[in-house]
């Protein structure tokens, strides 16, 4: 039970779990959970449910890795987006970035992160395995690689270049507006259209 100034228990761990997502410190994890405390019927309870639904029903698309709540996701299942172009993104966010553009109407992979020896995540810690069958399996005419320009980025992007060498099919990478260092989900919808119609050989 808390004493003086303290936060009860529970209250605790729910400001402990709030702190560990992105943006979100010790201080301003507190100061959310206040907020929700304070609006519990129009704000915590609803955000409670909807996240109880989330967690029972979201799944990782079995072909691309986007999360839906089917185990095939809309665009895999949109006979209109089989152009033979597969845009391979480092994160989910990345692909509901391009998707907001509105400006690639082909079909998607996700790494699920980007090659880090620091880390230890190789190839087979990411989706690349599974994109190289993909590309031939489908008979892929182009890869497009819309990584971010970060130094691990561009070093996942000369593996799956490298791996794709010799299939057949044509690799291209994103071109003007995005800077180095930039991450897609933080750009503009304008400068990623510009990226992505400005693609180049990789």
């Amino acid at each position: 039970m808390a004493t003086g100034g303290e936060a009860p228990r529970e209250i605790e761990a729910l400001i402990d779990l709030m702190a560990r997502l992105p943006g979100l410190g010790p201080r301003s994890a507190r100061r959310a959970v206040l907020v929700l405390l304070k609006r519990r019927g129009a704000l915590m309870a609803p955000l409670a449910q909807a996240m109880a639904q989330v967690a029972a029903s979201a799944r990782d698309c079995r072909v691309c890795g986007n999360i839906g709540t089917a185990d095939i996701c809309g665009i895999c299942a949109d006979d209109r987006r089989a152009t033979g172009e597969i845009c391979v993104v480092e994160d989910v966010a990345d692909l509901w970035a391009l998707e907001r553009a509105g400006v690639f109407r082909g079909r998607y992979h996700v790494l699920g992160g980007t090659l880090s020896a620091l880390d230890a995540v190789g190839p087979e810690e990411l989706r690349i395995p599974a994109l190289i069958d993909r590309v031939q399996a489908e008979g892929a005419r182009e890869v497009i690689l819309a990584l971010n320009a970060t130094v691990d980025g561009q070093t996942t992007a000369h593996y799956i270049a490298d791996a794709l060498a010799g299939t057949g099919v044509t690799v291209t990478s994103l071109a003007q507006g995005v800077p180095i260092g930039g991450e897609l989900d933080y750009l503009d919808d304008g400068t990623l259209g510009a990226a992505l119609r400005a693609r180049k050989s990789f």
